[in-house]
């Protein structure tokens, strides 16, 4: 089964390819989906699969970024996309970036970056399940009062409202943004991308896993705006961030190439599909795929920390991480062909 199994020219190591091409692919599907640039999954995924942690980081940065750039372009088919915003938060984006690849650089000389980082992608995964799943039982819990009253649940008020204290602060200057619909002070989009830029710079994230909740939550931009809108974001982090990661030589190409090959295809799938799931639908689904992803990030923990169940702990993450990856794109893919015949359905009754 030799035939399975590519040699890495950069990292040294040898992968198992058809994992590279099922991350690409899947990936693909459900950044275009949630909006990002899926770099929760693929980073712990390549780590998983064999490459270093450092190498894992450059090289999916590498890949998502011409992924994302694929589906900004088709979000801007559907008007998802605030261009202003998003040239906004590229101030603190790059900044923020530069930062935690630094931090990342020190924490692979001193021998410590696979721990901290893993350790701080499952405090953060279980940070954000909690708040998208917060949410939505507190939307539901008002649609269920709501219905008891027979009072139609006024839109706005359901779920968490952040994003208003933080619009309370008049710091000038004070910007309009037409697309997402909002007024605020410059300095929070730009705090919020300065702080999901060191995320990026420090996990391989792209700051996606965070910007996009951080857009609706803290910025107050609507979810199928916050989607495209973080993706263009991606594109600009993941364009500077695969330019400084080749530079220190941790940028795994062959792998980047592989993957992108799937994913440019499986991003418009899932661009796609979020024009048939909206909001709430949306960070659902989100909220589930980050649970999952951390319970690999936690097998993977522990199975450095007790070298007796490295081999079972390794294996069982490595199949947790593909399946989800394979289970999402399937369900988003689902949604998407559900969503087209309920179309055509609706157009043929109209014509009749």
């Amino acid at each position: 089964m030799e035939f399975l199994y590519l040699h890495m020219p950069i990292s040294g190591v040898t992968i198992f390819w058809p994992g590279l091409v099922i991350l690409g692919f899947g990936v693909g599907i459900a950044g275009g989906f949630f909006g990002m640039g899926g770099g929760w999954m693929v980073t712990p995924g390549l780590n998983i699969l064999g490459f270093p942690m450092a190498f894992a980081i450059g090289t999916d940065i590498s890949h998502m970024a011409g992924k994302s750039l694929m589906a900004t372009i088709a979000h801007s088919r559907y008007g998802n996309v605030d261009y202003r915003l998003g040239v906004v938060m590229i101030l603190g984006t790059v900044a923020g970036f530069e930062v935690g690849a630094q931090m990342i650089m020190w924490l692979e000389r001193i021998g410590q970056v696979d721990f901290i980082v893993r350790v701080a992608y499952l405090g953060l995964l279980a940070l954000i399940a909690w708040v998208v799943f917060w949410d939505v039982a507190h939307k539901r819990r008002a649609d269920r009062e709501a219905k008891l009253m027979q009072k139609t649940h006024p839109v706005g008020s359901a779920g968490i409202q952040w994003h208003k204290a933080l619009h309370r602060l008049r710091i000038p200057p004070m910007v309009t943004f037409p697309r997402a619909g909002i007024r605020c002070s410059l300095w929070v989009p730009v705090l919020v991308s300065f702080f999901t830029g060191w995320l990026a710079g420090m996990l391989g994230i792209g700051g996606g896993l965070i910007r996009m909740p951080a857009l609706v939550y803290l910025v107050g931009v609507p979810t199928h705006v916050a989607v495209g809108t973080d993706l263009f974001e991606v594109v600009i982090s993941g364009l500077y961030g695969a330019a400084t990661y080749t530079y220190k030589g941790r940028t795994e190409l062959v792998a980047a190439i592989v993957m992108m090959l799937g994913a440019a295809v499986g991003a418009q799938i899932g661009t796609a599909a979020t024009k048939y799931v909206h909001g709430y639908g949306i960070r659902t689904a989100f909220g589930y795929s980050v649970v999952g992803c951390a319970v690999s990030v936690a097998m993977k923990l522990v199975a450095g920390l007790v070298p007796a169940w490295s081999k079972v702990l390794d294996r069982a993450a490595t199949i947790l991480i593909l399946v989800l990856v394979a289970g999402l794109a399937t369900a988003i893919l689902y949604m998407f062909v559900k969503g087209v015949r309920e179309e055509r359905r609706m157009r043929l009754a109209v014509t009749k």
